[in-house]
């Protein structure tokens, strides 16, 4: 199977988000005029400072945490998402505001959502400020659940990505799993398949496996940004290993040591007959963070964060990602 078979298509998704994008002409100048509209989140100016928004959703992963009858989980994944992908400028997250859209309104779930949501804004050491709530029951079936994060960083530390060079050393964190990302073919997957969510999974049921929350890396990452050079970040999400391009997309990246991927990983590619290079172009497959760093101190970035971190591959000339071990290249 392929994402696409899925119903998921990310080529179309990229072309329609250009068309929105082309209609989008408007610019304010002054306090508020951009700094950063093409990354993972974008900046605005504010004196001194830019601040940094972000949005992004849990996504179909909802739809387990329905089956299961368990959604104090997805909270985190929702912070998760939209922190991880502040810090890939170099801004620290402050503040957050969620969205949640639902069929009929069910208090039981909306608290165990704000379990989640609370544990999440902990970990990321976020204010949530506020939100909105939709009842939707001619467009919604059970519920949607999104969040829009608010960060900061002085204009003279964003990180681009512009000083990422050839001979830079590329750090893999690991992840948790599948994070929040590409559970619409796993879904197939195991639908075509026949399994349930309630199957056992090396001593744990498998939508237990599946809702495992998103990794949140705010602390490990703000932590090096402050003792250490960083010349570009990435966060692993839908598209796979494909994310690493967005931070310079004129140069090369070879994984040659790629951290090992979780058994939930090889279950879904063998159950779906999913080629390696689908794999890797769909899920983070392990690795859910990258940190693009000189080689003078990537031994140093790596011994800051422990365990959770490893030299996974190195920046050459060319175009795309490479993935040695699994043969696969990847080009956007």
């Amino acid at each position: 199977m392929r994402y696409k078979d899925a119903g998921v298509d990310i080529k179309r998704e990229a072309l329609g988000i250009k068309s929105l994008r082309d209609k989008i002409t408007f610019a304010r100048k002054g306090i508020g005029q951009p700094i950063i509209l093409e990354h993972f989140a974008g900046a605005v100016e504010f004196n001194e400072y830019a601040l940094v928004l972000c949005t992004d959703g849990v996504g179909s992963k909802i739809m387990i945490a329905n089956a299961m009858k368990k959604w104090d989980t997805v909270g985190i994944d929702c912070i998760a998402m939209n922190v991880n992908d502040i810090i890939c400028v170099g801004a620290e997250p402050i503040a957050f505001v969620d969205y949640i859209a639902m069929e009929r309104v069910d208090s039981t779930i909306m608290a165990e959502i704000g379990k989640g949501l609370d544990v999440g804004a902990r970990e990321a050491n976020v204010t949530i400020v506020g939100g909105e709530t939709a009842t939707l029951p001619d467009m919604i079936r059970g519920l949607d659940l999104a969040g829009t994060c608010l960060g900061f960083v002085k204009k003279d530390s964003i990180v681009t990505g512009k000083d990422v060079r050839e001979g830079d050393v590329i750090i893999g964190l690991k992840s948790t799993g599948p994070h929040s990302n590409g559970y619409t073919l796993i879904r197939k997957v195991l639908e075509r398949a026949g399994l349930d969510y309630s199957e056992d999974f090396h001593g744990r049921p498998l939508g237990l496996v599946l809702l495992e929350p998103t990794a949140i890396y705010v602390r490990d990452v703000l932590s090096v940004l402050r003792k250490y050079e960083v010349h570009g970040l990435a966060h692993i999400t839908g598209g796979g290993f494909l994310n690493i391009t967005r931070v310079k997309p004129d140069l090369g990246y070879f994984i040659t040591d790629p951290i090992r991927p979780h058994k939930i990983f090889t279950f879904i590619q063998e159950l779906g007959d999913i080629s390696d290079d689908e794999m890797y172009r769909t899920f983070n497959m392990g690795m859910g963070f990258a940190i693009i760093a000189g080689e003078d101190c990537a031994a140093d970035i790596v011994r800051e964060i422990g365990d959770r971190a490893r030299v996974v591959g190195h920046v050459e000339k060319g175009k795309g990602v490479v993935i040695e071990p699994a043969d696969v290249r990847l080009d956007s």
